[in-house]
């Protein structure tokens, strides 16, 4: 049974090696460039339409038989970081509510998976808006892919260490013992300067629990929205460490797009941002008729599973600056504590003025 212990499919492969991600992005600035270190413009996609969003209806004033024919929607595309799953409700709420058609998109989401990068979509053009966590903006950045982050549907991250019941109350403490985790993951680079983590037993982290199970001293990398209702299902006890209150203060699932698109799209961006947040707004109270519809998309991942997942994000998602300012919002002092720490773990070269990586401006006003 152990041996065949997994999370569901769902595989925590979104904690992606940075080395690997950064080597494709580095090609992709070398073949995908328009000339400036800057990524070509999405526009020049044939998913893409110049055409600026529809106005869902005609005008008022306007009779039958001069009513003028539906304008054309524009076509774009976003892609996910994983398969379907509550981590996304908002987006696919806002695909099946047809908010996203108010707003004037025929939008197609795309999900992510195994091998699959949101950001060497996007930077390469064949879509417009990708989702990832907010370290991959920055490194992006870094290396000449001008991303900017539009909203960040998570205000925290929902990686964490899980580790068995009672067993470790400081983080410090799982020196001498076995932690599974990506290798090079930013977060991880970071807890180890932070927390002395010089003695760790650091394995490879596989998608499978079966090792941690087995050993009461282990730790291992989580999504708290998935792991723990694994765990919960197969009668196992366990707590977790949130990265974020571990001080890795990072958003999660950002949205983002590249510079060439927001400037020559901006009422494409704002369409697409606030379709978006109305998406998790609805998401919020109808969790259960949005699950259906992801689960369509990811038969794997059961509605039992779904719904632990939706009840342990809701902090995550709609707490902290989001209670004030809405779903999305994104603030300065996060984004530069970010940036600093990647400076200060040698992930970074150098900070970048900060306003550069990340914007508000087409949040729906609150």
């Amino acid at each position: 049974m152990l041996n065949d212990l997994k999370v569901r499919k769902r595989g925590r492969n979104r904690f992606v090696p940075l080395a690997i991600a950064l080597a494709a992005l580095l090609a992709l600035a070398g073949c995908g460039s328009n000339g400036n270190g800057g990524a070509s413009s999405p526009s020049a996609s044939p998913e893409a339409s110049t055409s600026p969003p529809a106005s869902p209806s005609a005008s008022p004033s306007a009779s039958p038989s001069q009513a003028s024919p539906p304008a054309k929607l524009t076509k774009v595309k976003q892609v996910t970081n994983w398969f379907a799953e509550p981590e996304h409700g908002g987006q696919y709420a806002a695909l099946a509510k047809g908010f996203y058609e108010e707003a004037g998109l025929d939008m197609t989401i795309q999900s992510g998976g195994p091998g699959i990068s949101s950001t060497q979509i996007v930077a390469s053009g064949q879509a417009e808006f990708g989702m990832g966590q907010a370290d991959e903006i920055l490194l992006a950045r870094q290396n000449g892919i001008p991303l900017v982050a539009v909203a960040a549907t998570f205000q925290k991250n929902p990686q964490g260490i899980m580790f068995h019941k009672g067993k470790y109350k400081d983080l410090s403490e799982l020196n001498g013992h076995k932690v599974y985790v990506a290798s090079g993951a930013s977060y991880w680079e970071y807890l180890k300067k932070a927390y002395k983590l010089d003695k760790v037993e650091e394995l490879k982290y596989t998608g499978s629990l079966a090792n941690f199970v087995a050993d009461p001293e282990a730790a291992t990398q989580i999504y708290v929205t998935s792991e723990p209702f694994t765990m919960e299902q197969e009668g196992v006890d366990v707590d977790y460490f949130l990265n974020y209150d571990l001080g890795y203060k990072q958003y999660g699932n950002v949205l983002y797009t590249t510079e060439d698109y927001l400037k020559s799209h901006p009422d494409v961006v704002k369409a697409y941002v606030e379709a978006s947040v109305k998406g998790w707004n609805y998401y919020k109270d109808n969790v259960e008729e949005i699950n259906k519809v992801m689960q369509e998309k990811n038969p794997d991942l059961k509605l039992e599973a779904m719904a632990f997942g939706a009840k342990a994000q809701e902090p995550l998602v709609y707490g902290g600056d989001a209670e004030t300012h809405g779903v999305g919002y994104m603030s300065k002092e996060i984004w530069e504590g970010l940036q600093k720490q990647l400076v200060d773990i040698g992930l970074l070269k150098k900070a970048e003025p900060i306003e550069a990586a990340f914007t508000n401006e087409f949040l729906p006003a609150k």
